[in-house]
């Protein structure tokens, strides 16, 4: 399992962007171990504009850094080209900002959204209006399917251990079954307690039809402060999903959401 180490960030200069880099950064802080990378991407290549206003960006974090701020610009659609960056640069974990849409619909979407899906490693969307940068409560959602990747579950220790959080693992029940005893179940458990160590506080099933709801309602009752996910639209030895939940926590969650691909 490959550690993270090196974070990319979309940026654009906008404020959801800017927000991005702030949580990017007080995740890195003075560890040696990790560097931030910008990615600006534009369709008129003309780059050398906006030299200046990165630099000034860079000037504004990097005290708070060990490593420089790096940054690459190029061209080209938005979430293909940082797939492209991801696999050349070698990049561990995007950290994405996000407006938010307060009254979407659940068939919109947005750059992050999109990039959450189709990206092949972990994604933290970061909404503008989340403020807190110190995690202590991360929320593990969890199905009924075996977790085909139990390795994956390491980056999530990694961010744990960052922020010495808890995670409570949330598992909805929203149609009739037994839940938490079945030969799967238990595989998972002895996976979670595993790979999480004493990050791991509990597993709590919550009976709602409305899967979304029921997560972000236990989110907000219960102060959680990231919520993880593990999409399964690029399983490879069970049927994958389209990656519907995943789809729409990242649009109507109010806090950062973290899909472990």
């Amino acid at each position: 399992m490959n550690k993270i180490r090196t974070i990319l960030i979309p940026f654009n200069f906008s404020r959801t962007a800017e927000r991005a880099l702030s949580y990017a950064v007080d995740y890195v802080g003075k560890d040696a171990n990790l560097k931030i990378m910008l990615a600006y991407i534009s369709e008129d290549q003309n780059f050398n504009k906006h030299r200046e206003a990165f630099n000034a960006t860079k000037d504004k974090y990097q005290t708070a850094l060990k490593h420089n701020i790096e940054w690459v610009s190029t061209s080209g659609p938005l979430t293909e080209t940082l797939i492209k960056i991801q696999q050349t640069e070698n990049i561990d974990l995007i950290i994405m900002g996000t407006l938010g849409t307060l009254g979407a619909k659940d068939d919109d979407t947005t750059n992050t959204s999109t990039l959450v899906l189709e990206a092949n490693c972990p994604v933290l969307a970061v909404p503008y209006s989340f403020k807190n940068n110190q995690i202590q409560n991360i929320g593990l959602v969890l199905g009924k399917e075996e977790i085909e990747d139990t390795q994956v579950l390491g980056k999530l220790l990694e961010v744990a251990r960052k922020f010495n959080a808890k995670v409570h693992v949330i598992t909805i029940e929203n149609k009739p079954g037994t839940y938490g005893y079945s030969k799967v179940d238990e595989k998972n458990e002895n996976a979670i307690q595993y790979y999480l160590e004493n990050f791991y506080s509990q597993h709590v099933f919550i009976k709602n039809p409305d899967v979304v709801k029921g997560i972000l309602t236990y989110a907000t009752e219960k102060n959680i402060d990231m919520i993880a996910i593990l999409p399964r639209n690029h399983s490879t030895n069970s049927q994958s999903s389209e990656g519907e939940l995943t789809h729409m926590l990242t649009l109507h969650s109010q806090i950062p959401v973290l899909a472990i691909n």
